[in-house]
């Protein structure tokens, strides 16, 4: 008899080798139509797997992680199916599950139109009705390879050429398509009913610069209608946040082929900038760090003593000077160690703890570039803190606090932890790596805070928080970090003096909160969606003017407001009130004060609130003191 055991610990018994649909269809005709795959010892497989021995079986279906991974794997090959039914001279490459989708890259004659997507989503969900059979097969890799190329399918038979010669491939076919496929899939196409064709893109064969420019059309696929809509939504409104949008809109700053991957700021931008810097600046004085600054270029021994020359060469500018070879920083660390070694520390320095506002250099493919979230060119809130083992655990709890607080200054409360650990290939002892950890996971355990683990996920030097935040509209942003190193202390021989008068090497803690200010700042934009706090807003009063005669009253309300230290501007043009207040209103203003003769002669102002809220007239001081509480207050 074969025993399969269910999620709930009962047993169900066969008298020999039986499916997957088959155990479903044993426990109920719900659950085998529901069925998209199973999961038997940890693997996710097809329903019509054959589960030959005893073995542990989970039912995957719709409402799963892993049910939603398989309907947007098959959902990318219906894609494919599609677009072969439709435009048969066009080759298929890859077509991998993305986050909340898929993609299939595509080589074909001419670029496909937004017409072709409309006509290419229609065949799909004609395809899907018709409730084909999705249904695997093996070939040797010599035999795949030979299929293939008789199709005219030059990218495929690539792929499967890449593979060892002594292995065999798996095809899966559903109606007139076949295709090279690890699997698994949904059993027939009829499972695939909620999901939506979004763009083309352009994308390098392999990756590769010098290779085919290909077609990339990226889709969405949901168990449910309205998980898809609410998707859709999601889209729609990050469109309105988009920060390259408002970036343009509002004036902050721009992009220029003249320097892919760097960014130009404008005036306002650069306030913004500013007002992000300042805040940290005074964060780091605030709690205990010294502000230090590096060079922007330093020798390739360096790079390579710390181990960035071999592992991230590829991604470092560097530049040669009298027969000596050298790098722009892609990071700051092997900076700090060698400011740290000038003079001997004691214990009694430790903690140590340096931050700079570092610009760094990393050569992205031009391909990964998005706006200021991912640029060439940043500047980093780094932080590196110096200290002995029994530091670790204060330390952090001190950081978790800090960043705390900082995030929800500038507006978000919604935070995820995630501690990282230990990778197979790692340096240290495990009773130092154990320390570590326990340290991290104490230290947000004392502040209150739920984390996850990440098994294997550390860097081969430590293990590290990582901390996510969760926007206005549910994206994750992955932002601040404490990492605890044990590895370039020893590698540029950082020391200091202990207790016992013997030399030891100090722990290093790499440390950021808000990362890259040019990532952060887009954030920002896009939480806020263009509505900059008070606080950071670049300008926070316009005053307005209705006629000629109130324009010298006008420049005194700037005057008293700009001595408190408010960014304000004045509008004294020859325009219709209502024209100008709509065009202060579209750069998101905080406030917009609007002076008649009435207000004149009131020594008043009528105020306008960001929304298009009228607070009505008050006098100047009435409205000085209220929007410095709302500076003040950061919300």
């Amino acid at each position: 008899m074969l025993h399969i055991t269910l999620p709930d610990g009962s047993q169900r018994e066969f008298p020999g080798p039986v499916t997957v649909a088959e155990v479903a269809a044993s426990i109920g005709s719900g659950l085998a139509k529901a069925a998209l795959a199973g999961k038997v010892d940890g693997k996710v497989v097809d329903t019509n797997y054959l589960i030959t021995q005893d073995s542990p079986l989970s039912i995957v279906t719709a409402k799963d992680a892993d049910g939603l991974e398989v309907i947007r794997h098959s959902t990318a090959h219906l894609l494919a199916y599609a677009v072969k039914e439709l435009f048969p001279d066009a080759q298929v490459t890859i077509g991998p599950v993305i986050e909340h989708g898929f993609f299939y890259d595509f080589s074909y004659k001419r670029p496909f139109t937004p017409e072709d997507l409309v006509a290419i989503e229609k065949r799909m969900t004609e395809l899907a009705a018709k409730d084909e059979p999705v249904v695997r097969r093996v070939l040797p890799r010599d035999e795949a390879v030979d299929y293939f190329k008789s199709m005219g399918e030059h990218y495929k038979a690539e792929i499967i050429a890449s593979i060892p010669s002594n292995e065999d491939v798996s095809l899966y076919r559903e109606g007139a398509f076949e295709d090279l496929c690890r699997g698994p899939h949904v059993p027939s196409t009829g499972k695939l009913k909620h999901f939506k064709l979004m763009k083309v893109a352009g994308a390098y064969w392999r990756g590769d610069h010098r290779n085919e420019m290909l077609q990339r059309i990226y889709g969405t696929a949901w168990a449910t209608k309205d998980e898809l809509q609410q998707h859709l939504t999601m889209i729609e409104e990050a469109e309105k946040r988009d920060h390259r949008k408002l970036g343009r809109e509002l004036d902050l700053f721009h992009l220029d082929e003249h320097a892919p991957g760097l960014v130009f700021w404008h005036p306002k931008g650069w306030t913004l900038w500013q007002e992000v810097e300042q805040y940290m600046r005074r964060v780091y004085r605030d709690n205990g760090y010294q502000e230090v600054k590096g060079p922007q270029i330093l020798d390739k021994s360096l790079w390579e003593k710390t181990g960035h020359w071999d592992k991230y060469r590829d991604a470092m500018f560097t530049t040669e000077s009298e027969k000596r070879d050298y790098a722009l920083k892609p990071m700051n660390c092997p900076g700090h160690i060698l400011i740290y070694k000038q003079g001997i520390k004691s214990y009694r320095d430790l903690p140590l703890r340096y931050g700079e506002f570092g610009q760094c250099h990393r050569n992205e493919p031009s391909g990964g570039l998005h706006g200021i979230m991912r640029v060439r060119g940043f500047t980093q809130d780094d932080g590196h803190i110096f200290c002995t083992e029994e530091q670790i655990l204060p330390e952090c709890l001190a950081y978790t606090a800090l960043l705390q607080k900082v995030y929800a200054d500038f507006g978000f409360k919604n935070i995820i932890y995630k501690v990282a650990t230990r990778p197979e290939a790692r340096i240290g002892s495990d009773e130092v790596w154990d320390k570590a950890e326990h340290a991290l996971m104490e230290s947000l355990r004392a502040s209150g805070c739920e984390f996850e683990i990440a098994p294997g996920d550390g860097a081969f030097y430590g293990p590290k928080i990582e901390y996510t935040l969760k926007d206005a509209i549910g994206r994750q942003w992955q932002c601040g970090t404490m990492q605890v190193d044990f590895s370039m202390p020893e590698r540029l021989d950082a020391e200091y003096v202990g207790e016992d008068g013997a030399r030891h090497r100090p722990v290093m803690l790499h440390r950021a909160i808000v990362g890259s200010l040019e990532r952060f700042i887009g954030i920002l934009i896009e939480e806020h969606a263009g509505a900059l706090p008070t606080w950071l807003a670049p300008v926070q009063v316009a005053v307005l003017n209705i006629t000629d005669s109130q324009a010298e009253y006008c420049r005194e309300i700037a005057k008293a407001l700009q001595n408190q230290g408010l960014r304000v501007v004045t509008d004294l043009r020859n325009e219709k009130i209502t024209y100008k207040i709509r065009e202060h209103a579209l750069q998101k203003l905080p406030f917009i004060l609007v002076v008649g003769d009435k207000e004149k002669d009131a020594g008043a102002v009528a105020v306008r609130a960001r929304g298009n809220k009228d607070l009505g007239v008050m006098p100047l001081e009435a409205f000085s003191r209220m929007i410095a509480a709302d500076v003040s207050s950061k919300v």
